[in-house]
């Protein structure tokens, strides 16, 4: 087994934080963080001098927060993420930015409760059509039979 130098080790770590420096100087990550209670959105500065927004509604875990449990924002070390600690709630940044403001799960039900609400040309005219006919049909209750003497 050859041994490893102490050298060899010390240029890995060396190369490491450069590539972690080029890659924060690349990605934008989070430099300020604030919820702003007069448009009652939440206010993220980044490393490249721009600055986006969100209503708190629209994110998984800040649904239902006062503007109290918003009031502290935590950027994480690297400016990946954002933690309100009132609400022991994270966003991931990257996501953020590409628009994902939950999980998977939570983003479809979303996308789902925002379709049933849609107002389409062809689902007004659906219900209008169902609605001649009568409406939904009604559940009819079915007795169960007893066998007996």
């Amino acid at each position: 087994m050859g041994k490893v130098s102490i050298k060899s080790e010390h240029e890995e770590y060396l190369q490491a934080n450069r590539r972690e420096q080029e890659e924060q100087a690349t990605i934008p990550h989070a430099v300020s963080a604030r919820y702003d209670r007069r448009i009652g959105r939440v206010v993220v500065g980044l490393n490249n001098g721009l600055e986006i927004s969100f209503s708190p509604r629209n994110a998984q875990g800040l649904e239902t927060a006062t503007w109290a449990q918003l009031r502290e924002i935590e950027i994480y070390p690297t400016g990946s993420g954002l933690h309100f600690p009132a609400l022991d709630a994270d966003l991931y940044i990257p996501a953020l930015l590409e628009g994902f403001f939950g999980s998977k799960r939570w983003m479809a039900g979303r996308l789902g409760a925002t379709g049933g609400r849609s107002r389409s040309a062809a689902k007004v005219s659906a219900a209008r059509k169902n609605g001649k006919a009568g409406g939904r049909p009604r559940k009819i209750a079915t007795a169960a039979v007893v066998g007996g003497s």
